[in-house]
């Protein structure tokens, strides 16, 4: 019961969160009143960092060099920490588009010391840009992205614009889907809960632009955690600095198409919370100006990926009651109150926002919330070894998220070379799938039924994913893929006759 109140908090922040982006539209309409553009052309730097990015490094480059801005306005940095032919393909491109005039510069490091934070910090000690803004490899901003995004920094105030991530790839599959439907929730509204509020938002690592005076105020990039995105961007706000979050401001980007690698950019995501958690969060707690719905907050976003842990434990402990014959309700009708009342505080709030923010697409979307409870359940034990690993304080080395330049259904990915096999992990989702099913039997044989439902959805993504995770492993029988060799002339025409949406 203990657990259950405890997970109960967390999903009425949802609820909290949810309301308060609803409210917080007036502002956004107000805001959107502003002329978004800018008058004069400062001189911007764009950090691209890069790991091992072959098949989408070169239409990453194009789309930054197809920017509507002027091209002695913009800085752009290759920041290329590459150990295999990505290096290649970058040195030629960045030759290529020097001849026609781009202030571009890649810079690759020996060795990766600090991963993409190390990357992004030494980076910075040579740009000159008053603004810094940053893409991932996998991301491809509009041409208009930074004409929009500079327009908020007429306030002296403002450190930070966050975009919202967009979807290249979303009807993919099932696990694109799922990610999708999350991932949205956190900007529509989390992010936008937040924004233009006394509440600290982050920055997301990419699809941003920073003020370079807000970025060194606060520290600089530290290369303490494997989230340097969410770090900076609290110390910033301790400083002082706002943070904008614009919903129509979209960036397009390649989801994860293998679950494996959906799994590595989740325990990243979780172990690197708790690690700034551990590292912040007395500071921020204890900071005297901060009013306490925002300390209430801080310490909710730090600390929300403890639930995976507490729901697993939950998950166990459940049909031993059941066997033991423990009475865990007094009355025989409190189990269907309770289920209702978990449905009314969780899936019908997801609804609820679901119409609002998708309108006439909301069925369709309310399919993909299921399969989000199904990936959402299934990663808890990926992310609860994640959690485990942040408070023992083990150290790990920044594993990107493989990406392989998919964006059509048909594309098949299954041979590239950084395609990932499945780890020890799954084995234990294999046991708790195994475990659900087995209490689901308890829970018929006891009768208690009316829990079946709940516990079947449960196995089902403990099941789905662990599937996944084992058919979609590495295949070395192929190394499909675009690669052209350390000798090979990779051109921008290259770059154009293999991506679809150049």
């Amino acid at each position: 019961m203990a657990i259950a109140w405890v997970m109960t908090v967390y999903t009425l922040n949802f609820n909290y969160l949810s309301y308060m982006s609803i409210k917080n539209s007036e502002n956004f309409k107000i805001k959107k009143k502003m002329k978004l553009s800018v008058k004069t052309f400062p001189l911007v730097t764009i950090q691209l960092p890069i790991y091992n990015e072959r098949y989408v490094a070169g239409r990453l480059i194009q789309a930054i060099c197809s920017m509507d801005f002027p091209k002695d306005r913009m800085e752009i940095q290759v920041l290329d920490d590459s150990d295999d032919e990505t290096a290649d393909i970058v040195e030629t491109l960045v030759a290529d588009y020097k001849k026609l005039g781009f202030n571009i510069t890649a810079y690759h490091r020996l060795n990766r010391s600090g991963y993409k934070a190390g990357a992004l910090k030494e980076g910075l000690k040579f740009a000159k840009g008053e603004f810094i803004a940053i893409f991932d490899a996998d991301f491809i901003p509009a041409s208009d992205f930074l004409r929009k995004a500079l327009g908020y920094f007429d306030d002296s105030r403002i450190g930070l614009v966050q975009g919202r991530w967009g979807h290249l790839n979303e009807m993919y599959s099932i696990l694109t889907k799922a990610q999708a439907v999350s991932l949205d929730f956190h900007f529509f509204i989390e992010q936008k809960a937040k924004s233009l509020t006394h509440l600290f938002m982050n920055f997301n690592g990419t699809a941003g632009v920073w003020r370079t005076l807000c970025i060194k105020d606060a520290g600089g990039w530290h290369t303490s955690t494997l989230v340097e995105d969410l770090d900076l961007s609290f110390r910033a706000q301790m400083k002082g600095w706002k943070c904008i979050f614009d919903e129509d401001l979209v960036v397009n980007a390649e989801l994860p198409v293998q679950m494996n690698a959906a799994k590595r950019q989740q325990f990243r995501w979780a172990k690197g919370s708790i690690q700034v958690a551990k590292k912040l969060l007395i500071i921020l707690l204890s900071h005297r100006k901060l009013p306490i719905d925002t300390k209430i907050q801080i310490f909710i976003q730090l600390t929300k990926h403890i639930i995976n842990p507490l729901f697993l434990i939950q998950f166990l402990i459940f049909p031993i009651l059941l066997l033991v014959n423990y009475q865990i309700y007094d009355t025989a009708w409190a189990p269907a109150i309770g289920i209702v009342i978990y449905l009314l505080l969780g899936p019908a709030t997801y609804l609820f926002m679901i119409r609002k923010i998708w309108r006439e697409n909301w069925r369709t979307k309310a399919l993909h919330y299921l399969f989000m409870i199904f990936y959402a359940t299934g990663i808890s034990i990926n992310n609860s070894v994640a959690i485990f690993d942040a408070m023992l304080g083990r150290s790990n080395e920044f594993l990107r998220t493989p990406k392989f330049g998919i964006m059509e259904k048909h594309q098949d990915w299954s041979g590239n070379k950084y395609a990932l096999p499945f780890t020890k992990t799954t084995l234990l989702e294999m046991f708790f799938g195994a475990y659900g099913c087995m209490t689901i039997a308890i829970s018929l044989l006891s009768g208690n039924p009316i829990f079946v439902p709940l516990i079947a959805l449960q196995t089902i993504g403990f099941i789905y994913v662990a599937y996944l995770s084992i058919v979609q492993s590495r295949n070395n029988k192929n190394n499909a893929g675009l690669y052209l060799g350390p000798s090979s002339k990779y051109s921008i025409q290259d770059v154009r006759a293999n991506d679809p949406l150049a």
